[in-house]
């Protein structure tokens, strides 16, 4: 994942919170069960090997959650303000009238080490999690803060279900950081990559990489399967960022609205700092080096206020229940 995906990918993650939909579906579609979304699914079912009675109890799941109806934006506002005062009822119905969102994400993960079902179950973990937390008086759409909620309980299962070590949440995802650098230096450099290859690429303490490369009880290979009948890699488990549907790119401008939002939150040096670190507010994405040369500080004070200001939007972002890792990843 290159830093230019970073920009608004990974804020695409976390920050579904804030306009956040971490994939902003088109309403009309989901109404109409997307063209195909029970065909694609059994399809997909049948590829897996799945049998007619794991096939059958998923149409009838497919087919019980079409007679939903999606709430218009204005009963989404009434119910969410019900349901955070604790009306049972208008929790259920912001529940129901979702679960298709639900399986559209969790399509998206399929062949990676779960079925379908499991993959649905764990996203409705997050979609109720994301109705108990959703407040619409923040201005943007339930589906996008829910979809960040959905994404990271479905990806939290696949790594927890496939690893045989067991790692915090937070730890995996960026010891798939390093890996996918470890593979993609290893198709360019025609052999595994050091620890000091994967850390100057990535402009990491070469004691950072090491350690975090210990974790990993499968870096022998880069490619090594996550085993069962997967042949995925540990790098394959999150959803395909390349494969992204015309609602993604609304989405993209969601975020880039809401980064905008908090980068303004902190002062002139950190803010530029960020945007040219992390390719946004129109800067391409630069190394430290390049961020120093071109505003005249040393890479080591780029460095510190990259800290100061990524420091200061934790304290921001905590505040409303966000985690900065999911959206700033180096």
């Amino acid at each position: 994942m290159n830093q230019n995906t970073l920009k608004v990918n990974e804020l695409h993650e976390d920050a579904e919170f804030e306009e956040n939909g971490a994939e902003v579906f088109d309403e009309k579609a989901l109404v109409e069960n997307e063209p195909g979304d029970s065909e694609v699914a059994e399809e997909e079912l049948l590829s897996q090997g799945a049998t007619q009675r794991v096939l059958d109890a998923t149409q009838l799941y497919l087919g019980e959650i079409g007679y939903s109806p999606l709430l218009t934006a204005e009963e989404e506002v009434f119910f969410a303000r019900r349901a955070l005062r604790g009306d049972i009822p208008s929790r259920r119905r912001m529940i129901e009238s979702n679960l298709r969102l639900v399986v559209k994400i969790a399509r998206r993960y399929s062949n990676r080490g779960l079925a379908l079902l499991d993959l649905i179950e764990e996203g409705n973990l997050g979609l109720i999690r994301a109705v108990e937390k959703f407040d619409p008086e923040r201005g943007f759409r339930f589906s996008t803060y829910a979809t960040w909620w959905i994404r990271q309980t479905i990806e939290r299962a696949i790594m927890n279900q496939t690893r045989t070590i067991r790692l915090p949440i937070h730890i995996v995802k960026e010891l798939n950081v390093y890996l996918r650098t470890a593979r993609e230096l290893s198709h360019k450099l025609d052999h595994e990559p050091s620890a000091e290859e994967i850390a100057e690429q990535l402009d990491k303490p070469v004691d950072d990489v090491s350690r975090m490369l210990r974790l990993n009880e499968r870096i022998t290979s880069v490619d090594t399967p996550l085993g069962g009948d997967s042949e995925k890699a540990l790098l394959d488990i999150l959803a395909d960022e390349k494969d992204n549907g015309p609602e993604d790119t609304t989405q993209d401008d969601d975020m880039k609205q809401s980064i905008v939002k908090w980068l303004f939150e902190l002062n002139a040096k950190q803010r530029e700092v960020l945007a040219r670190r992390f390719g946004l507010l129109g800067y391409e994405a630069a190394t430290l080096e390049d961020v120093g040369r071109e505003i005249g500080l040393t890479r080591e004070r780029v460095r510190q206020i990259q800290v100061e200001g990524l420091r200061r939007l934790r304290e921001i972002l905590q505040t409303q229940g966000l985690n900065i890792e999911a959206l700033f990843r180096e």
